[in-house]
């Protein structure tokens, strides 16, 4: 267990490492955040800041050396340099290196009895004509590193659309589009003991790629899926040996739920557990890394409605505080630009 006063190391500068520090804090640690760029909304609310590079071996052995224990807020950091760390490292790097490559993290699914969309890896232009004579269009193809809110991604409708997509040099996979009904996140926290807590799961829409809003309670037939997308979350947690708070989103068809990605990590649409729920994944994921009893985790609202605030959208925000169930977080980022996420909404209806 890491006492009070201890030191949590966060991978990362965004608003998922400050919404994490600032949980932290209320339980009485300090954080020490590391990340490349000088500008970190996360270091505004933490104890200490070191600004390197991800292969800076120096700066990084420095600042494990002052830390407890070490998490991580986003998945796209390199895992090369973390072998140096990996006793302070929780969740397990394992994670990483699975949710970081598209292709083996399918693979990885099904060899859990998962089900994934229909896929096909492509490194070039005949096999991305051979993957859509396969498995047929509509589809999508993305990179199978980085990538997230849409980024790295083409849509293609038919044969004639893949012809004229210039292959990014690195290698993608494609995959069939999934006839949905509804899109849908299993959010669980697993402690050291192997304990496993779930959320209620959010129902979640999309635009252009990046989550739109989270709403509690979900359908009918989200609520119909999630128990045997719990089933395989809870394989995936506990294959990876996993520690923290962790997501798998899915989508809700006919046939029942298809696998769609997983994060290591706290969650967009996790967001709404802050004032939602009885202990947020922020507050968990400190309970969990720290080895401390998990918390709660029930609903505590009758309903729940998380939006985004993206871009622009952040200028106006503090309008929704005329609604006295409205809970605003601003993420302290000083430019908006398109698409960009700079803060959400919380809006809670009481039982």
């Amino acid at each position: 267990m890491i006492a009070p006063g201890g030191t949590i190391g966060i991978l990362g500068g965004g608003q998922l490492g400050r919404m994490i520090a600032m949980a932290a804090a209320q339980m009485g640690y300090r954080c020490h955040v590391y990340a490349p760029d000088r500008e970190s909304v996360a270091a505004e609310v933490s104890a200490a800041f070191t600004c390197a590079p991800w292969t800076d071996e120096a700066a990084l052995s420095d600042f494990a050396a002052a830390c407890d224990v070490v998490t991580w807020e986003f998945e796209n950091v390199p895992v090369g340099p973390l072998s140096a760390i990996e006793p302070l490292l929780a969740p397990h790097p394992r994670a990483l290196e699975t949710a970081q490559d598209r292709l083996s993290e399918k693979r990885f699914v099904e060899s859990l009895g998962g089900t994934p969309a229909a896929y096909a890896p492509v490194d070039t232009a005949e096999e991305l004509a051979e993957a859509i004579d396969r498995i047929g269009a509509p589809g999508i193809l993305k990179t199978r590193r980085d990538g997230y809110d849409g980024k790295g991604q083409w849509r293609i409708g038919s044969a004639r659309d893949a012809e004229a997509i210039r292959l990014p040099q690195a290698p993608t996979i494609y995959e069939g589009f999934v006839e949905f009904a509804a899109e849908f996140s299993v959010i669980l926290v697993r402690g050291r003991d192997g304990e496993v807590r779930f959320w209620d799961s959010a129902e979640n829409a999309h635009v252009g790629g990046v989550l739109a809003t989270s709403t509690l309670p979900p359908g009918d037939t989200v609520t119909a899926q999630v128990p045997a997308a719990r089933e395989l979350a809870a394989k995936v947690a506990g294959a990876l040996g996993y520690v923290g708070v962790m997501t798998c989103e899915f989508f809700a068809t006919a046939e029942g739920p298809v696998f769609n990605e997983m994060a290591p990590r706290v969650h967009n649409s996790g967001h709404w557990t802050i004032e939602g729920a009885a202990t947020s994944q922020f507050e968990n994921h400190v309970r969990a890394i720290c080895g401390l009893p998990l918390g709660d985790t029930a609903t505590i609202a009758a309903q729940v409605v998380m939006s985004n605030l993206i871009g622009e959208d952040a200028a106006s925000a503090h309008e929704c505080l005329a609604d006295p169930g409205a809970h605003l977080h601003l993420y302290g980022k000083r430019q908006a630009r398109d698409g960009r996420k700079m803060g959400h909404v919380t809006r809670i209806a009481a039982r």
